[in-house]
């Protein structure tokens, strides 16, 4: 046998989605291929720091982002390492973890600073999506600091009710509230604001929640489609994580002509924002109306075990072991394709 791949896993993080993360990291840490990868898990704790996890025999339901202390420059600097960023939202998924790991000149999974940045950002996200012509519903942004009875009205008057109003920068529904009254509309808003400076409102689609997963660099493959059919009244952090009251159908209930559809948006979302490695592709289907509406991109998608991303892949024929090996040599492709463009002894 060669020499195993250090496989660090980089979870917890400062986010209202720590716990999501750390879910996550015991799941990959657990389907690792053992043969292939010596695993360590690096923690940061919900105060910032870094600390080197254990990994007991068996692994507990989720891992614990506390441990001893430790320089993350230290981890990063041992040969034949991969760092799997699994840090869900704010200061994990937005570029940050990214660019420390650029500067520390370490191969990772996923995307890189740029599109990271911009799925993060689903404000920023729509504008990019938009010039590439991608299907989306109606929606307003408006910023924390704004009077919301005026945000609230102008966005009742041109969008409609129900409304969405969600923070532009976060995951796993955080901070999400669906609006039925000015109200309403008012006191979510002022909930988004607690999470994000950048509030986005959108309007109501009637239909299908389909989700897509995609794998690759310069020549990305789509899974098969997946539907969610909330338990609540949408697809909160509660029903994702907590009840387990979602249902999941994979593949989705469409038709060949949508899926082939939705497959092919997917893509064409991954490529405009510059994504690599990995992303789910969420959309909502309007069967009898506009077809499918990108929704948004998320480049850390869960791990935990009722997440899409790797039950679609699963569904696929790639198993959970082989997609965390090929997101491995994803990373160390593009890796050593990007260090050509670095040299400097030109």
């Amino acid at each position: 046998m060669g020499t195993r791949t250090r496989l660090v896993l980089l979870f917890g993080g400062r986010s209202a989605e720590h716990d999501v993360s750390c879910v996550s990291a015991r799941h990959v840490a657990a389907a690792a291929d053992r043969d292939r990868f010596e695993t360590v898990a690096l923690g940061i704790t919900r105060e910032g720091q870094w600390r080197l996890a254990e990994l007991p025999d068996p692994l507990p339901d989720q891992l614990d982002a506390d441990g001893l202390a430790v320089a993350p420059a230290e981890i990063f600097a041992e040969p034949d390492t991969v760092v799997f960023p699994l840090i869900h939202g704010p200061m994990g998924e937005d570029g940050t973890i990214q660019g420390l790991l650029e500067v520390a000149d370490v191969p990772y999974v996923g995307s890189g600073v740029l599109a990271s940045a911009l799925c993060m950002d689903k404000s920023v996200a729509k504008l990019v999506c938009a010039q590439h012509g991608l299907p989306q519903c109606r929606y307003q942004t408006a910023l924390a600091n704004d009077r919301s009875e005026a945000v609230a009205e102008q966005a009742i008057a041109e969008l409609g009710l129900p409304l969405f109003v969600k923070p532009a920068n976060m995951g796993s529904s955080v901070g999400v509230s669906r609006a039925t009254t000015e109200l309403e509309t008012v006191k979510a808003l002022e909930t988004a604001a607690q999470y994000d400076e950048t509030l986005i409102i959108e309007e109501t689609v009637t239909g299908q929640e389909i989700e897509v997963s995609v794998l690759g660099n310069r020549d990305p493959k789509a899974s098969v489609p997946g539907e969610i059919v909330p338990g609540a009244e949408f697809y909160d952090y509660a029903d994702k994580y907590l009840t387990d009251g979602a249902g999941l159908l994979v593949p989705a209930q469409i038709s060949e002509a949508a899926t082939r559809e939705v497959q092919r948006l997917a893509i064409a979302a991954y490529r405009a924002l510059r994504c690599e490695g990995m992303a789910r592709v969420d959309f909502l289907y309007e069967a009898e109306g506009r077809g499918m509406l990108l929704s948004e991109v998320n480049t850390i998608p869960g791990f935990t075990p009722i997440s899409m991303y790797p039950k679609l892949w699963q569904a696929s024929g790639l198993s959970y072991p082989k997609l965390i090996e090929a997101l491995v040599d994803l990373a160390n492709e593009r890796y050593e394709r990007r260090r050509q463009h670095r040299r400097t002894d030109r």
